[in-house]
C-alpha cells in the first residue's frame, strides 16, 4: 500500500513509488500515476512478466513506473528497468479529455491490437513492438521509443524529416492495398470487418466530433472567441456545408475499403531522422482509405497555416510542410499502383474476369478511376479534419500554442477557408499540384 494513495496492488512484484514508498505494482495518484492503472501489470501472466524482464533488466523490484501521456483517450506509462524501457498503455472507461460522462467500452485497446497485428504483416518496420497484452486490464506493453519526438511536436519545432514522405506513403500504401479486397478474397474480408465493426464506441466519436458536431450548436465546440465567431456561427447554419458534410459521412459509415487506422494525424506518428512509427491505432475499423489519407493531409495543411502565428521557423519552413503533401500523395499513388501490378489477387478485379486481350486495358482504367475516387475522398476528409480541429472538441497544438488571440484567429481562418473550398469543391481537383496552389492562395489572400 501507499501511503497517499491507498493501493492495494496484487502480489506479483514491487515498483518503486515516486514518493519513496515501494510497493506491489502500485503508484502514487498525485505523482500522475493511478493504481487502477498500475493494477494491469499485476494480470499479466508470469510469461508476459519473462518478456518485459528481458527487454528491460532486473527483477520487478527494481523497476520504476511513471505517466508520461497527455492524450484524449488513454494512459501511458513508462516502466524503467536497468537495461531499458518499455511502454504500458491502458484504456480508461472513459473519453479523458472529456470526463466520465463521456463513457468508452474499455475493448478499444483489443482492436488496437488487432490493428496493429494486421498492419504490422505489411508494414513492421513503421509500427511499435507489442510485447504482451491483458484484455481484462484492456492494456498492453509495447515498445518504448525514447529515441522518437512525436510528429507534431517536431514540426512546430521545424524539424525535417527527409524520410517521412517515403516512410508513410510505404505504411499507408501496404496496410490500405493489403487488407483491401484488392488483396483479399470477399470471405477473408468479410471476416476481419465483422471482427473491426464492433469498434462502435471510437467510430461513434468520429462520426459526432468530425461530421456533425462542427456543423451545429454543440456545447462541447470551442474555437477562438470572439474572433472566430462569426465564422464558426456560419459553419453552424450553412444549407452548403450540412449537405457536403452528410454526404462525407455517409461514405464514413458505409465504405468498407480497407482496415484504416482511423486516426492517421501527425500526433499519432513519432519520428526521428532515420524512422518512422505509426502508433495509437485504437480507432481502426473497415472504412475508407481516403480518411486515413486525408486526415494526414489535413495536419499538414493546419501546420502550414499555423507557421504564421508561431513565427518561430524560417518562411521556407512553410514551403517544406507543402513539399511533404506533394510527395506523400505522389509516393502513395505510385506506391499503391504498384502493388496492383504484383498482388491484384482478391475479388475486387478477379483474374477470371480478364482475358489476355483486354487485361492491360481494364486494369488501368479499374486502376485510373480507383486512385481518382481515392483522392477525391482524401480531399473531403482533409477538409473535414482540417474543420473539426478549429470549431470542434479537439484541437492541435500548432493552432492552440499560438499565443496571440487576433494571430491564432488569423491563421485558423486562412484554414477554414481552405477548408471549405475543399469541402464544397473537392471534386474540381484532379491533382495535388492544384490543391497546393489553392491553400497557398488562402494564405496569401487572407490577411489580418
Amino acid at each position: 500500500m501507499c501511503a497517499h494513495c491507498d493501493a492495494i496492488i496484487p502480489e506479483l512484484g514491487t515498483a518503486s513509488c515516486h514518493h519513496g514508498s515501494t510497493f506491489r505494482w502500485g503508484a502514487c495518484s498525485d505523482s500522475g500515476v493511478s493504481s487502477i492503472a498500475l493494477a494491469a501489470l499485476a494480470s499479466l501472466s508470469p510469461d508476459n512478466v519473462a518478456l518485459i524482464r528481458r527487454e528491460i533488466g532486473g527483477a520487478p523490484d527494481a523497476w520504476t513506473i511513471d505517466e508520461i501521456g497527455d492524450g484524449n483517450v488513454n494512459m501511458i506509462f513508462r516502466l524503467t528497468g536497468p537495461r531499458g524501457q518499455v511502454l504500458i498503455k491502458q484504456a480508461v472507461p472513459y473519453l479523458r479529455c472529456v470526463g466520465e460522462s463521456w463513457p468508452l467500452s474499455l475493448r478499444r485497446n483489443f482492436f488496437e491490437r488487432k490493428a496493429l497485428e494486421s498492419h504490422a504483416r505489411f508494414a513492421p518496420e513503421h509500427l511499435p513492438r507489442v510485447f504482451a497484452f491483458d484484455e481484462a486490464s484492456a492494456s498492453m506493453v509495447m515498445e518504448f521509443l525514447g529515441d522518437h519526438i512525436i510528429l507534431r511536436k517536431g514540426v512546430m519545432r521545424g524539424i525535417r524529416y527527409p524520410k517521412f514522405a517515403d516512410h508513410i506513403s510505404d505504411y499507408m500504401a501496404k496496410t490500405l492495398f493489403f487488407t483491401s479486397d484488392l488483396f483479399l478474397s470477399a470471405g477473408q474480408k468479410k471476416e476481419q470487418m465483422q471482427l473491426f465493426s464492433e469498434n462502435t464506441d471510437l467510430c461513434k466519436i468520429t462520426e459526432d466530433l468530425i461530421f456533425t458536431d462542427p456543423y451545429r450548436v454543440a456545447d462541447q465546440n470551442r474555437w477562438t472567441t470572439p474572433e472566430l465567431d462569426a465564422l464558426a456561427n456560419g459553419f453552424a447554419v450553412d444549407p452548403e456545408l450540412k449537405v457536403a458534410i452528410t454526404e462525407l459521412k455517409a461514405k464514413f459509415l458505409t465504405c468498407t475499403e480497407a482496415l484504416i487506422h482511423g486516426d492517421l494525424h501527425t500526433g499519432s506518428i513519432m519520428v526521428n531522422q532515420q524512422e518512422t512509427k505509426v502508433i495509437d491505432p485504437e480507432f481502426a475499423f473497415y472504412g475508407p482509405m481516403g480518411f486515413d489519407v486525408g486526415l494526414l493531409l489535413a495536419n499538414f495543411f493546419l501546420a502550414y497555416y499555423s507557421q504564421a502565428g508561431l513565427d518561430c521557423n524560417p518562411l521556407e519552413y512553410e514551403d517544406w510542410l507543402l513539399r511533404q503533401v506533394e510527395q506523400i500523395w505522389s509516393e502513395f499513388e505510385r506506391k499503391f499502383s504498384a502493388l496492383w501490378d504484383t498482388h491484384l489477387d482478391g475479388d475486387y478485379l478477379p483474374a477470371r474476369l480478364l482475358t489476355p486481350d483486354t487485361r492491360t486495358e481494364v486494369i488501368h482504367r479499374v486502376r485510373a478511376n480507383y486512385l481518382a475516387r481515392l483522392f477525391d475522398d482524401s480531399l473531403g476528409f482533409a477538409a473535414s479534419e482540417m474543420i473539426r480541429r478549429i470549431l470542434g472538441l479537439a484541437h492541435v497544438a500548432d493552432m492552440a500554442e499560438i499565443a496571440e488571440p487576433r494571430a491564432r484567429a488569423l491563421s485558423e481562418a486562412r484554414a477554414l477557408y481552405a477548408a471549405r473550398e475543399l469541402l464544397l469543391n473537392h471534386g474540381r481537383y484532379r491533382n495535388i499540384s492544384q490543391i497546393l496552389e489553392m491553400v497557398r492562395a488562402k494564405r496569401n489572400r487572407i490577411s489580418a
